[in-house]
């Protein structure tokens, strides 16, 4: 997984976590914490955790004598979400690919994963070692963006961007907007040896104190901001300014006002 659209690296997890996190992330991790059910005794792995932003709620969701297990490909991000977090002794943290898991087999009630799956550059795999460190009966949890066109913050960032370039402009969009379709979803489950899925569309409001501070993390806390670096034809401040003002046309401006569509995804192993 070394990619361009894996490399959340420099300044990018401090600018991800505190420009988009309460923008696009945290109104599904509320979600996904409430659909946890984690029995008793539990434990749970959280995969792609990124900056900790559903950690903290799973947390709060955890029965006292659970045990929450989180991990992420990406080192930097995963030492901001054990910076942020309180030191819980139900809570470890562990640098881990989600298609290679240093863990044993059925050792995890759960296996939560928030908008990490689209980054997997072998899903099927990624589902294949979900299912294989499961106990018999255990849950998968995950979400997914819906398409670009469904989530008019992400076309409107993608499309300003692209803008910028006569050809070759940067792609970064176009994957975590690239995995939701249903049908394959529940065949790879379904190759993946999970049982009774279960997918839900789920669409949200959400907002942002300024559409200034929300391009900051469309431009600025992504990869995004690498490949324009890379390139050096399109200032990285100029191109975020007209994904500012894309964000006015659809969404006002101090607050910026959204809607969010995501498929939620759940399995039994």
């Amino acid at each position: 997984m070394t990619q361009p659209t894996t490399n959340f690296v420099g300044d990018i997890p401090a600018l991800y976590d505190k420009h988009l996190g309460p923008v696009i992330f945290e109104p599904y991790a509320r979600d996904m914490a409430a659909r946890l059910d984690c029995p008793q005794g539990g434990r749970v792995l959280e995969l792609a955790a990124g900056t900790g932003i559903v950690t903290r709620r799973l947390i709060t969701s955890l029965p006292a004598d659970a045990s929450l297990v989180v991990t992420d490909l990406n080192t930097p991000m995963l030492e901001i979400a054990q910076r942020n977090l309180s030191n819980d002794p139900r809570v470890s943290y562990e640098p881990a690919d989600a298609q290679a898991l240093p863990f044993e087999d059925h050792t995890f009630d759960r296996v939560v994963m928030q908008f990490g799956i689209m980054f997997l550059p072998d899903k099927a795999q990624g589902l294949r070692e979900a299912k294989r460190v499961l106990k018999a009966g255990g849950k998968l949890i995950f979400n997914v963006w819906g398409k670009l066109y469904d989530n008019p913050y992400a076309e409107a960032a993608h499309s300003t961007v692209q803008g910028f370039f006569a050809a070759d402009p940067p792609k970064f969009y176009e994957t975590p907007f690239s995995w939701c379709d249903e049908r394959v979803i529940l065949d790879a489950l379904t190759t993946a040896g999970f049982h009774a899925p279960k997918l839900q569309w789920l669409d949200l409001d959400t907002t942002a104190e300024s559409a200034a501070h929300f391009s900051t993390g469309l431009v600025k806390g992504n990869p995004v901001s690498l490949e324009l670096a890379e390139r050096g034809t399109a200032p990285i401040e100029e191109v975020r300014a007209a994904v500012e003002r894309a964000l006015i046309r659809i969404g006002g401006d101090k607050p910026w006002r959204g809607r969010l569509r995501v498929l939620v995804v759940s399995a039994t192993a």
